[in-house]
Parts: structure tokens; C-alpha cells; sequence
């Protein structure tokens, strides 16, 4: 598990352009843990390899559908240079550690959106999956997206759980052992309900607040 180092962030000086600035938060997590969550910038590159590296193969496959121990120059080139409009990605972090990423990528002009996310091992089952979906939703909201789909391996409960869980009205259809699920993310009163329980145990009060 990564450290609880101080977090300091020297990076965000120099951000990239159009980095939003206003999709960095913190975030309180169970065990005791604060998470950073913040768009992904290009300078993640060597953290990116390195959080791919230690997933486990079962997590590699459940992600890729295949066998992918390593990023190859130009996916992680990929993954780290985004537009931050049709091509938004969202890291959390502990300490100077990656420890989940999730991104939506669409086409120009288009309200459809795909998205997918990666949890590292010891950090799965902690609502983190919940949270990149919510943060990219409203993220993709801002920018003209109006429908999620995403595509999971049918034996892949947990991230089948976080998609039908969060509260966003989900369709799905399976085919050779594939799951495509597309869902509106709009803010429906079930979903604003869903969001407001589990935002009571996201939210880190300022430094010196009562």
C-alpha cells in the first residue's frame, strides 16, 4: 500500500493548458485515508507505468480483456495527454502514488461518451470506482455529454455493481461474455439522492474549520 506522504503537489504549477483545476478535491476514505483526486497531467507518465505495473493480472484482464502486463511508449503518451474536453481523465492518489484512474473519451461533437476505470488491488472495494464515475459524470455533464457506455467482462461483478449501484437509470446487453451498459447521466432525483449519501462521507472539511 502506498505511504501517506505530505501531499505536495509542485507539478500543478506548471499545469497544462486547459487543465481544470476545478476537478482537483480531496477526499476522505475509509481506514483513515485521504485521497487526492485531480485531472491527469502528462507529467503522470512515470507514475502511470508504474501503478499499470503493480495491478494484478486478474486486474489487467478485467480492464483490457486480455493479457497486458506492460503500457507500451504510446499508450502511456495516450493516457497522459488529454484534451480535458472530449478526452478527460481523472487520477487519485495517496501520497505521490497512483492508486486508481478513470477516463471518458468521445468523438467531437458527439454526447455519447465511453468510460472506463482501474482501481489498484488493495484499494478495490472502497468506493473509489463510485467516485471517479460521479466526478467523471459531472465532469462529462459540463462539457456536453449526456450518455455513459461502458463495457465490462461479464464476470466482472464489482464494476457491474458500480455502474447499476450508482443510481443512473442503466440499460445492458451482453454478447460473447461482454457487457455494454448505457446509461443518461443526467441529475435525476434518484440519482441527486444517491450522490448526497454518499458525498457525506467524501467531504474533508478545510484546514482549521470547526
Amino acid at each position: 500500500m502506498p505511504a501517506q506522504l505530505p501531499f505536495v503537489d509542485a507539478a500543478a504549477l506548471v499545469s497544462p493548458a486547459g487543465y481544470p483545476h476545478d476537478l482537483e478535491r480531496d477526499v476522505a476514505g475509509d481506514a483513515g485515508l485521504h485521497y487526492r483526486l485531480r485531472p491527469i497531467r502528462p507529467d503522470d507518465a512515470p507514475r502511470l507505468v508504474v501503478f499499470h505495473r503493480q495491478l494484478s493480472p486478474h486486474s489487467v484482464y478485467m480492464r483490457f480483456f486480455t493479457f497486458h502486463p506492460t503500457l507500451s511508449d504510446a499508450e502511456v503518451a495516450r493516457f497522459t495527454n488529454v484534451d480535458y474536453v472530449d478526452r478527460l481523465a481523472l487520477v487519485v492518489t495517496v501520497g505521490d502514488g497512483l492508486v486508481a484512474v478513470g477516463r471518458f473519451d468521445r468523438a467531437p461533437g458527439e454526447t455519447e461518451a465511453e468510460v472506463a476505470f482501474v482501481v489498484a488491488d488493495e484499494f478495490q472495494h472502497h468506493g473509489i470506482g463510485t467516485l471517479l464515475l460521479d466526478e467523471l459524470a459531472r465532469a462529462a455533464r459540463e462539457r456536453g455529454v449526456e450518455t455513459f457506455r461502458a463495457e465490462t467482462l461479464a464476470e466482472n461483478s464489482a464494476m457491474l455493481d458500480v455502474f447499476r449501484h450508482a443510481g443512473f437509470p442503466v440499460t445492458s446487453s451482453i454478447e460473447y461474455g461482454t457487457v455494454t451498459l448505457r446509461f443518461p447521466i443526467a441529475l435525476t432525483d434518484d440519482y441527486r439522492a444517491a450522490l448526497a449519501a454518499r458525498e457525506t462521507t467524501r467531504w474533508i472539511p478545510p484546514e482549521g474549520a470547526a
